[in-house]
């Protein structure tokens, strides 16, 4: 697909936007820098009354958040990545306080489907509480894949020459819950499943032994164990954070007598920082570490092993199509730059770099660095929440490029 038609559906993706009503607020000292100026900011919603001849911009709610009222998101919109093409996505959100103390975080729910141009079917919910005084942290990650895509195989030297499509249904059931050990640090346990079924190779390589055919190919994986967390998190607002750090640790064993075909285990270490440079509230210097490791001689499913934009979010290794890299241990770094264009907020850009490792084809060692780089517009759609629709183009290896979507920042 050419740059063109990616800026096409990118737009059509903005046009959107721009009319749905997104009204989630954060905790009053989550609106970052808008306090003194908070008039004076502006989104895609005063643009819209703009258009439509209604000169008075949207305010913000000087009270803060109100303990128990619901706000509501709906959007239908298009979009566009390597690994959908063309979807059409209808996203339904809402979030709510469980406290009026400015210190109260904000808790959210948000589901959503999506039909793409490959006949993929998309259906995650996400649910994230935060208990009053923020004692607990509910987290669940439930999501239905039907995913045919595309796969290169195992380690950091495949080529596009090994591209092929492999075709699954997913269904993932994971939930924690953690409590506040000390003041932004947090400790839990959740159980974690996984279901993967109807596992089958199209069109693979003629003449050779897959990858996932030496890995030990089954058209059905089971995983299930669960998962020990710990979690720093001093970041004012999660959505679009401009300073504080970021640090969440995840253990993950599963058992057969869980129900896991095998027994395997798993470590993820995900940290972040966030600077504020150059002298303006504006400007962030952003750096994200993500390391995905197998332990000992495991054996995870061949779809669950460490993979490029397989985080919980799908957001690592921009400049690459998901699942690009896979292998048994992972090591990514980032650092992104933000910074505002128009001094209302209303648009902002982004320039980015990244580099990902992973192990040799079934093996531990490190092998390959792969690095990829971009840059990206920045479009507030709700300044109470300070939250942008993220348009990226980044570029890989070997002529990889593409164009990547995001509501809210990216990490």
């Amino acid at each position: 697909m050419s740059l063109k038609s990616n800026i096409k559906i990118s737009l059509l993706l903005l046009c959107l936007l721009s009319v749905a009503t997104l009204t989630a607020q954060e905790e009053k000292d989550s609106a970052i820098h808008l306090t003194a100026t908070k008039n004076e900011q502006r989104d895609i919603k005063d643009v819209v009354r703009k258009i439509f001849n209604s000169s008075k911009p949207t305010q913000e709610n000087s009270s803060g958040q109100q303990k128990n009222k619901i706000y509501h998101s709906f959007f239908p919109m298009a979009g566009y990545t390597l690994q959908t093409g063309y979807a059409a996505i209808v996203s339904e959100g809402i979030a709510f306080y469980n406290d009026s103390a400015s210190s109260q975080k904000i808790s959210s729910i948000l589901a959503s489907i999506t039909y793409t141009q490959y006949h993929q079917l998309l259906f995650p919910l996400t649910v994230d509480i935060w208990t009053k005084k923020n004692k607990f942290n509910i987290v669940l990650d439930y999501r239905f894949l039907k995913y045919p895509s595309t796969t290169y195989g195992l380690g950091a030297r495949t080529t596009e020459n090994d591209a092929y499509t492999l075709n699954y249904n997913y269904i993932k059931l994971h939930q924690t819950i953690q409590t506040k050990v000390y003041h932004n640090l947090y400790a839990g346990v959740g159980i974690y499943y996984d279901y993967l079924w109807n596992i089958t190779e199209v069109n693979p390589p003629a003449g050779i032994k897959t990858s996932f055919q030496k890995y030990g190919a089954s058209q059905k994986e089971t995983a299930s164990g669960i998962a020990l967390k710990l979690l720093y998190d001093s970041r004012k607002n999660q959505i679009n954070p401009a300073n504080g750090t970021y640090a969440n640790i995840v253990y993950h064993p599963s058992f057969t007598f869980m129900g896991s075909h095998n027994n395997w285990q798993s470590l993820q270490i995900d940290c972040r920082k966030y600077l504020k440079i150059f002298g303006s509230p504006n400007n962030v210097l952003a750096l994200w570490s993500f390391n995905w490791l197998t332990l000992g001689n495991s054996k995870p499913p061949y779809l669950l092993l460490p993979s490029t934009g397989w985080d919980d979010f799908y957001n690592t290794g921009r400049g690459y199509i998901q699942s690009r890299f896979r292998a048994k241990n992972m090591i990514y770094a980032e650092a992104e730059y933000r910074f505002g264009i128009l001094n209302n907020g209303l648009l902002g850009g982004v320039v980015f770099g990244n580099v990902q490792s992973f192990s040799r084809n079934i093996a531990t060692q490190l092998s390959l660095l792969a690095p990829g780089f971009g840059a990206g517009l920045r479009v507030k759609l709700n300044k109470s929440s300070n939250t942008n629709l993220c348009i990226d183009y980044g570029f890989g290896m070997n002529g990889s490029k593409g164009l990547f979507l995001n509501l809210g920042e990216v990490f």
